[in-house]
Parts: C-alpha cells; sequence; structure tokens
C-alpha cells in the first residue's frame, strides 16, 4: 500500500532544542550540516511513540521479544542478512557502540585502521579509548572514490593494527560499497589479524542501481571476524531517541563488548527507543520507499542546478546517504574558513570536509534531506557566496 507523504512541508524546529537549529539561533542561519532530516518521522513511529506516552509511566525499560523479532525479520527480509538475536546486544547509539567496541578489543597504544575522509567521530572514538588512528586514504575516481587496496594491504600489515572501521555505507562520499570491494577488504583483514567493525548506519537509504551488502552477509569467515553496528536512527530520522544494535556473531568477542557497554554505562536504552525501533522494522517501509524517492530528487534537482550555475564545484555521486560531498578547491583556501565565512555571509552553514579527515580539505559537505526548497535556498546562499568572491 503506498501513501502519499509530505516531504515538501516546511516545519519550524527553531526553540525545540534541535541541535541542527538552535545550536546557532540567528534567525537568517540555514543549517545543512548535523546529520539529521528536516522531515516528520514515519507515521507509524508517531503513533507508537503517542501510544507508549498514553500509559504515562516511564521507568527501567525491558526490551521485549517482539524487539528482536522486529530488528532480525527487518534485515532478513530486506538485506537477505540472517541475524541470531543471541548476537544482538543493543545500546545508546552507534558512537557508543564503537566505542565500547573498541574499548572491547583493543589496547590503549593500539592502532585502529579508517578510510579517511570519513565521518569524524571516528576519530574521537579511537583516541577516546587511547589508541592511535591510522589512514588510508580513499581514492578519487572521477567524481566519485575506490578503495585503495594495496595502502590498505601495506597498513593493516602494521603489527599494532588490530582493529578496522569500516563506514558501509560510506559518510561523507556517498559511496555503496559492493560486494567485492567488501570482499576484498575483509580479505585483507582477516589475513592480518585485525577485526572490521562495520558502522552501517546508513545502510537504508541506498539509491536505484545500487545494493547495501552487510558485510556480515558475505559469509561465515566475514561474519566472525567483524562486529556490525545498526540502527533505525538514521533512516526514520529518530537519533535523539538513543537507541543502537551491536551484532557480534563471535561469542568471545561479544562477552567482551558486553563488558565494555557495562564499563562505559551504555548498557540501558530508553522505553521510547525501543516502541520506535518495533514500529519501524515493522510498519515504516512505505514511509522509507517514499523518502528515498524524494532525497533522490533532492540530489537529482542538486545536481543539475550546481552543473547550471555551480560548474567549478563538481559533486560525488551519490550512491546512499543523504550527505553531498562538493569539491570547493576553486575556492582556494581552508575548508573551516570556507564553513566560517559561509555562515557569516549568507547564514548558510555546512560542514568543513577537513572535520572528515586531512583528505577532505577542500571539499564541503551537504545535508539534503529537507524540503526541496529549503535546499534551493542553501544553492542559491551558496552561489551568492561564490559571486561574491568574484569567481
Amino acid at each position: 500500500m503506498s501513501m502519499d507523504y509530505d516531504f515538501d512541508r516546511l516545519i519550524d524546529r527553531r526553540g525545540t532544542g534541535s541541535y541542527k537549529w538552535d545550536s546557532d539561533p540567528g534567525a537568517r542561519v540555514l543549517p545543512m550540516w548535523v546529520a539529521d532530516m528536516d522531515f516528520r518521522t514515519a507515521p507509524a513511529v508517531t503513533e507508537a511513540l503517542a501510544a507508549r506516552v498514553e500509559q504515562g509511566i516511564f521507568g527501567y525499560t525491558l526490551v521485549p521479544d517482539v524487539y528482536y523479532d522486529a530488528v532480525t525479520a527487518w534485515f532478513a527480509d530486506r538485506h537477505g542478512w540472517t541475524i541470531d538475536r543471541r548476537n544482538i546486544i543493543y545500546t545508546s547509539g552507534v558512537v557508543p557502540a564503537i566505542s565500547a567496541i573498541i574499548k572491547a578489543l583493543a589496547r590503549p597504544g593500539d592502532k585502529v585502521l579508517v578510510q579517511t575522509p570519513v565521518y569524524n567521530c571516528f576519530f574521537s572514538s579511537i583516541r577516546n579509548n587511547g589508541c592511535e588512528v591510522l589512514a588510508s586514504p580513499l581514492l578519487r575516481r572521477g567524481d566519485s572514490y575506490v578503495m585503495d587496496f594495496d595502502d590498505l594491504e601495506r597498513k593493516a600489515a602494521e603489527p599494532d593494527v588490530r582493529l578496522m572501521l569500516l563506514c558501509n555505507p560510506h559518510n561523507p562520499v556517498g559511496r555503496v560499497w559492493t560486494a567485492d570491494e567488501l570482499r576484498r577488504l575483509g580479505d585483507i583483514c582477516r589475513r592480518n589479524g585485525v577485526t572490521v567493525i562495520a558502522d552501517e548506519i546508513h545502510c537504508e537509504l541506498v539509491y536505484p542501481g545500487h545494493r547495501y551488502t552487510p558485510f556480515a552477509s558475505l559469509g561465515e569467515e566475514y561474519r566472525l571476524n567483524c562486529v556490525a553496528c545498526i540502527s533505525p536512527s538514521k533512516a526514520f530520522n529518530i537519533a535523539g531517541l538513543q537507541i543502537a544494535n551491536i551484532v557480534a556473531p563471535d561469542e568471545a568477542v561479544r562477552s567482551r563488548i558486553d563488558k565494555a557497554i557495562n564499563i562505559n554505562e551504555v548498557c540501558d536504552v530508553n522505553p521510547f527507543g525501543v516502541a520506535a525501533t518495533i514500529a519501524a522494522y515493522t510498519c515504516g517501509a512505505d514511509w522509507l520507499e517514499a523518502l528515498l524517492v524524494y532525497l533522490k530528487g533532492n540530489y537529482d534537482y542538486m545536481k543539475e542546478w550546481c552543473a547550471e550555475h555551480l560548474p567549478d564545484f563538481p559533486l560525488a555521486e551519490l550512491e546512499g546517504t543523504y550527505l553531498v560531498w562538493m569539491d570547493c578547491r576553486a575556492l582556494g583556501g581552508d575548508s573551516d574558513a570556507l564553513e566560517h565565512s559561509l555562515l557569516e555571509a549568507t547564514g548558510l552553514w555546512l560542514n568543513s570536509g577537513t572535520m572528515y579527515g586531512d583528505a577532505g580539505a577542500g571539499f564541503m559537505r551537504w545535508n539534503i534531506a529537507c524540503p526541496r526548497a529549503r535546499l534551493a535556498d542553501g544553492l542559491e546562499r551558496f552561489r551568492s557566496f561564490v559571486d561574491a568572491q568574484g569567481r
């Protein structure tokens, strides 16, 4: 059954305690930085939350069987990944999950491999556990990126490398890694005794012509050498409800992660996160399909608009996520300075590419999960800024 959902509706989020909209309360600020969406979540989710509020008691939460049923059925039906419910550890978010996994599986001083430019919290999760970031930069190919397998092979062989943090689909460059790419990465890691931590939070946000491959679904040897982090928070816009799942098939590894989750005190979740997850995974598919059509339309609109009005600012091909990676090297200078001067001059707030490592220098990240009118406003502001630079 298909329904009509209004993704064009402009909802004022100011004054709601929104990190994205209230971090700079200036009336002219247009935030297109933090990765949450300016759309209401699926009606099934809001209905489930309303029903939970109606009861009026919000004590400590026991996660019910139906929660595990919802998670496992969703990934089996939608992605062909069979998850044993006994391998799931719930926690309050993917970032706390990654931090606890690093605490469990690495020692201070160990190195953790990442493919830059990559999600900025990877760096803090690694450093907060006393470990060292080892970057294997992605290679730019036209308006896309590929893995540098030769570099990965060299770096995975370094004696202190214990873990690799994989972003699948990849934030911020928008790649949805193919099964072949993941298999090749997995083989390198297995040969070198490196465990893969797969951050798959963007897994539902994949566009036609591309397919999300759960790393753990590649085969038994890959499954046992990985820990996956999943959550409905990105796809259903419920990050504030703070819920995520770790899937750890290896029993000894799982037991160490469980201990680290408790040491870090992120072993409890709230009742709204549980209710929302069950609703999203049991009744949210129709809304998600409509969302994906709208997001793809936003990207196509931006791509066409930039080709006409900003030809010197190529966009990375968007295979997945709602985060667009723009090459701003035509402006010269520093991404951090550009973020600041764009905000000062036009009110447009984007993410500086250097947040994602040195490989992001000269790039900016746009969040296009907003009504098209808002995206059009952001693009006009960016063009006015470029024009003012005499370009």
